[in-house]
């Protein structure tokens, strides 16, 4: 009877645990949908707002180089200094252009790859930012290092990977469950169960990709909040005042403009994109180009001197440790942000496909869970009832 008694509070505590689970169940739930949201969420952004789209004026209207557009940008406001101008990944975003004011405020515009015109402002959080840092670090603010939220979704990656394998251990060869169908006349938990061990297969390779890169951001907080880098790029020295030609009214003489500088960089790195151009801050300071070479995971950065011509300094693929040229894949291939709409595409969908196994599995361990704390209800109301004949029969017979 001891025993008996003993393993129904062992039962009734496994059932509390059960139920405590559920907060967990939920936030995977939410940091998967709002990761999916934020894959495709520039997107959206481009699907609302007319001014971050590259409009075409007419049909035989051709993209501007990066110092045409910075012309454009000082004639139509004289007063404003250019920092930066980017290409978002995709020809159909309009150029992203951070830019000073007098007045102090630094926005960014959004600017016409065709005309050069300013077609609106980007606000300081909008709804890609917002999707990111809900599904990054839920909101939890950066006030000294890597918040706390960022800790607590990225150590999802570790049970994450942990559930792959155990997942692949528990289901006998899984390889064969590629093409089982779905049961939908069976009842809803054959349904979820079935579509659970369906998507779960076919999600094999992302689900690694997200687990593994998901605790590259865990080990990256951590090496970054103990100040450790294991980075190789080389700090660029700012162009000694002495190496800065002057004019005959002592003025430094007029640097090349973007265009040049984007050739000579081209043509020094065979294969380099350039998708953005960070102006100089000072007399002493390099033109900075990067983008894309011949592995898209990773940028290539150039350091263009603009009086000597010459590249000072530059930031390859091949400059990479091949520490560095597997931790800087990690955020691309999270992210999905490598290989335009297409691949972003993808990955949304598949966001989506760990979403609902995420929300099967949390439906099937409910009403698993639920059944079980009713079975165990209706089991402590028994006990009290058998309790009470036995006590009724033990008096009738006593004489």
């Amino acid at each position: 009877m001891a025993q008996q008694s003993k393993k129904s509070k062992s039962r009734l505590w496994f059932l509390v645990h059960s139920w405590l689970a559920l907060p967990i169940w939920f936030f995977v739930l939410i940091v998967c949908v709002t990761g999916t949201l934020a894959v495709v969420s520039q997107e959206i952004v481009w699907l609302a707002n007319p001014d971050v789209r590259a409009s075409k004026p007419d049909g035989d209207a051709e993209r501007l180089s990066f110092q045409q557009v910075l012309d454009a940008l000082n004639k139509a406001e004289p007063d404003m200094a250019v920092r930066f101008i980017s290409q978002p990944d995709g020809s159909h975003f309009a150029l992203n252009a951070a830019v000073t004011f007098p007045d102090g405020t630094a926005p960014t515009l959004y600017v016409n790859p065709y005309t050069g015109a300013i077609q609106g402002k980007s606000p300081d959080f909008n709804f890609e930012a917002f999707t990111r840092a809900l599904h990054g670090w839920w909101l939890v603010p950066f006030t000294n290092g890597y918040s706390w939220g960022w800790y607590l979704v990225s150590l999802l990656g570790l049970p994450m990977l942990a559930s792959l394998v155990t997942g692949l251990v528990v289901y006998k060869k899984f390889w064969k469950g590629f093409f089982k169908p779905v049961r939908f006349n069976h009842g809803a938990r054959i349904f979820w169960g079935d579509f659970h061990r369906l998507s779960g297969l076919w999600s094999i390779w992302f689900i690694a990709v997200i687990s593994i890169t998901g605790t590259w951001f865990l080990i990256q907080a951590i090496l970054g909040d103990n100040h450790i880098t294991i980075s190789t790029e080389p700090i660029t020295p700012v162009i000694a005042r002495e190496d800065v030609p002057l004019s005959d009214n002592s003025q430094p003489v007029p640097r090349i403009d973007l265009d040049e500088a984007t050739r000579i960089a081209t043509t020094q790195i065979p294969g380099l994109d350039v998708t953005f151009a960070q102006l100089p801050s000072n007399a002493y300071g390099h033109i900075y180009l990067g983008g894309r070479g011949w592995y898209p995971l990773m940028f290539q950065t150039a350091n263009v001197n603009p009086y000597t011509r010459n590249v000072d300094a530059s930031f390859l693929v091949s400059d990479r440790s091949a520490l560095e040229f597997v931790t800087e894949s990690m955020r691309p291939l999270h992210t999905g942000d490598f290989g335009g709409l297409a691949i972003k595409l993808i990955w949304a969908f598949f966001g989506l496909v760990l979403s609902m196994m995420v929300l099967s599995g949390l439906l099937i361990w409910t009403k698993r869970t639920a059944q079980a704390t009713a079975a165990a209800l209706k089991r402590s109301e028994k006990k009290p009832r058998s309790r009470q004949v036995a006590q009724e029969t033990a008096t009738q017979v006593q004489p």
